[in-house]
């Protein structure tokens, strides 16, 4: 399997212009993607996954304005993407009608909402701008299994990807989950960034929204 230097930015795009399936280190995990706006590469993703088409892939962004492209965002969900972002954080928003209508960014399942994370390296934002395009990302292992550790594992794994990014990664645990799709936010899962870390952002916005309306 071919395996890319993060300077062979135009090969690897390529490969994901095509509907390829790579592998890429993040600051999380390893973590497979593919490009967005193609049903091929999302059906391939899926396939290489072993994924229940119940469940979604996570979405990873270059930017904030960008997220705000494809999700509905408000005061409470800014202030956090802008305290830990870009971070080892997911947070799942309630997405624009308009995003992704080919798949509803889950199979069969029908959902209003997205799983997203904002590009934790350069080479990450620098990829999402070579494709043109969001990528879905997700951790590099089969569906229900441990995530895999290395590039050795990945192949052993998922051995018809399209190819592999060499690099390292930074946490090895999967990121935060918060939930914002409701008036309260929910912590799904707990990874890098605390419960405490999160609810502080969280509770001192609210109070301070709280008071500049009283005002």
């Amino acid at each position: 399997m071919k395996r890319y230097k993060q300077s062979e930015i135009k090969e690897i795009a390529k490969v994901l212009k095509e509907d390829g399936v790579i592998s890429v280190p993040t600051d999380t995990l390893y973590g497979l993607c593919a490009r967005v706006h193609s049903d091929k590469a999302y059906d391939k993703l899926m396939n290489i996954k072993n994924r229940p088409s119940t469940k979604s892939f996570p979405i990873v962004c270059k930017d904030i304005e960008q997220i705000k492209t494809i999700a509905i965002t408000d005061e409470k969900i800014e202030k956090l993407i802008k305290a830990f972002m870009p971070g080892p954080i997911t947070l799942v928003l309630n997405k624009r009608p308009e995003a992704f209508l080919y798949i509803n960014n889950a199979g069969i399942r029908e959902t209003n909402q997205l799983a997203v994370r904002m590009a934790p390296s350069a080479f990450l934002k620098t990829l999402i701008d070579e494709v043109g395009s969001p990528l879905f990302l997700t951790s590099a292992n089969k569906s229900g299994q441990t995530a895999c550790k290395s590039l050795e594992e990945i192949e052993i794994t998922c051995p018809t990807l399209d190819g592999m990014v060499e690099g390292e990664v930074t946490f090895g645990e999967a990121s935060t989950i918060v939930d914002c799709t409701c008036s309260d936010i929910k912590i799904q899962r707990v990874g890098p960034i605390s419960k405490e870390q999160i609810m502080d952002i969280y509770i001192y916005n609210r109070k301070k929204t709280q008071i500049d309306t009283a005002r």
